[in-house]
């Protein structure tokens, strides 16, 4: 049922949403200067149909002159602007009588965040930064308030329903797959989500794709212990495929990597050695990966499944789905004889072939441990399968 929930300064908000727009933008001070805020949330009222409650955060005392002392009311701001599923920033800016300089600090705040809206009149001054910003990295922008309400509710969608320290996590990092996997592993385990904030998110586009937590969790096994001084980092899983040819001793056995330059590197010449891979978690995804990365076809029918686990447990929630694949002496040539470049130019990527051995990767220290492990894992279960 659709329900429309207004949360004035310095009250508390209820206890459960289905989504939330903070009304952000210049704030009268002076008795003779009306408030835009009113406007806005008629048109909220009038263009609402979303299927739960809505909570509307409006930085103004419900009687207009009930100011919270400055500290109270700048945490209230700074709380419910970190939850917020959007964030609606209308500049009518007017140099004497709104000038804006806190909601220019907000903006800087937000504009990032994959929550902002953008709206102001087109005459309003000093506000070309803003919009040339906006406009250049996928913020909404509109001319007046009533397009801008209607583009703050579009990001809305229908919302989902979320209570008490799951109000913390805004709607675009909470429809995220990454974000969902890492819940509801913490649920399964008896564990509490108390709160938290978005610290940061990397778009590709209008998608949140990479996005950090910062979370306080109370642990079940643990008799409700917090945990509150830890970060997560949440992006989509990926499929990674191990290309080898067994041989005996183990430690002969072929491997194909990658080598690709990351600027993450810590190696001595800047490139990483990994395995074919991005992101998905099908057969099918780790096929289209090795014929981008390797110039190798194969069918999806050709690779054995060795499950998914996590690459960096203490820092970064998603998995990695292992897949691999026996080689044959002819596709080992046809990939000697191409090593590159490969890989798919409009994402920046770059990549080289490069054919070694277990023992090789064993003795020098030019792959990571995550990709130390998955080659191991899928060695010993090719052993295992001779036996």
């Amino acid at each position: 049922m659709t329900e429309i929930v207004v949360v004035h300064s310095p009250e508390e908000p209820p206890s459960s949403w289905a989504a939330s727009v903070f009304l952000a933008g210049p704030t009268p001070r002076a008795a003779h200067v009306a408030s835009w805020r009113p406007g806005a949330l008629e048109l909220i009222r009038a263009r609402w149909n979303g299927p739960g409650r809505l909570v509307v955060f409006v930085p103004e005392p419900a009687d207009g002159r009930s100011w919270p002392e400055h500290r109270v009311q700048r945490e209230w701001e700074w709380r419910n602007l970190d939850r917020s599923d959007a964030v609606l920033f209308w500049i009518p800016r007017d140099l004497a009588e709104l000038p804006g300089l806190t909601t220019n600090d907000e903006w800087g705040w937000l504009k990032d965040s994959g929550r902002a809206v953008l709206g102001t009149p087109p005459d309003a001054p000093q506000v070309t930064y803003q919009r040339a910003y906006a406009r250049g990295h996928d913020v909404p922008v509109r001319d007046g308030l009533p397009a801008t309400v209607d583009a703050a509710l579009a990001t809305l969608g229908e919302g989902a329903r979320r209570a008490a320290g799951e109000r913390d996590i805004p709607l675009n990092v909470w429809r995220t797959e990454a974000f969902a996997h890492w819940y509801t592993a913490q649920r399964a385990a008896g564990n509490t989500l108390l709160g938290g904030r978005i610290g940061w998110v990397w778009r590709h586009g209008a998608r949140t794709w990479l996005w950090a937590a910062h979370v306080r969790v109370a642990i079940g096994a643990e008799g409700g212990r917090v945990k509150d001084n830890e970060v997560v980092l949440g992006r989509p899983d990926v499929a990674a495929v191990v290309l080898y040819r067994r041989a005996e001793p183990i430690e002969a056995s072929t491997v194909v990597l990658v080598r690709e330059f990351r600027s993450a590197a810590r190696t001595e010449d800047g490139f990483v050695r990994e395995l074919p891979g991005g992101s998905g978690h099908t057969a099918a995804d780790g096929c289209t990966e090795v014929v981008q990365e390797t110039g190798l076809v194969l069918a999806p029918r050709r690779l054995r499944g060795h499950g998914s686990r996590q690459l960096a447990g203490t820092l970064t929630a998603h998995h990695a789905h292992v897949w691999s694949a026996e080689l044959t002496e002819a596709e080992l040539a046809l990939l000697r004889s191409v090593p590159g470049p490969h890989g798919v130019a409009g994402d920046g990527e770059r990549t080289h072939v490069e054919i070694t051995t277990y023992g090789e990767l064993l003795r020098h220290a030019g792959v990571d441990w995550s990709t130390l492990g998955m080659v191991a894992a899928v060695l010993a279960g090719a052993a295992e399968a001779q036996r």
